[in-house]
């Protein structure tokens, strides 16, 4: 009587070491080392805050940002606006990345973008802060900060959530007021 599967034991008999040898055939050892060594990543350079220019303050402030709208219409402003931005009748023509930074300087590259957005006469941008799912807390800090610095631009006249493909409520989309240049 035969033993179940379970219980037989995984021993190989010579006939059938003798049987997988021919069925295999010459075959040539791998070397002892036959593996790639892990690398450690490259270590990040570390960033300094860049240094804003003279001419642009930091006029934003910190003070109450739990209180950031999800989503924000400057005054006089129709809600046809909004409604516009979140169904992408602006183009993205450029984006940030603030994941992993301070808020500080979150906040400086942040006024640099717009400010550079403005200068390049830039309609509508994207700003993308995260979730905050990596965050020890698991709060969305840069998102409460990046919204409220938002709403207290003058140059910004809206903003919204991301498309859910382009980031959802990890990212907002914000509509620029466009800035006439000087023709010089």
């Amino acid at each position: 009587m035969k033993r179940p599967l379970s219980k037989q034991k995984n021993k190989t008999t010579p006939e059938d070491a003798a049987l997988f040898r021919a069925a295999v055939g010459a075959v040539k050892p791998l070397p002892a080392r036959n593996r790639i060594e892990p690398q450690h990543a490259p270590r990040k350079p570390l960033q300094r805050a860049p240094a804003l220019p003279p001419t642009l303050p930091d006029t934003l402030s910190d003070f109450a940002a739990e209180n950031a709208p999800d989503e924000f219409l400057h005054n006089g402003l129709s809600r046809m606006t909004l409604r516009k931005l979140r169904r992408g009748h602006w183009p993205v023509q450029d984006s940030l990345d603030l994941h992993g930074n301070t808020s500080d300087m979150a906040r400086r590259l942040l006024q640099e973008f717009l400010h550079e957005a403005a200068q390049r006469g830039l309609r509508c941008v994207q700003v993308i802060h995260g979730k905050g799912m990596n965050s020890p807390s698991g709060e969305a800090v840069l998102r409460k900060l990046a919204r409220h610095w938002l709403s207290q631009r003058p140059d910004v006249l809206a903003y919204c959530d991301a498309s859910p493909r382009d980031g959802g409520s990890g990212a907002a989309l914000v509509l620029l007021k466009v800035v006439e240049l000087p023709v010089e």
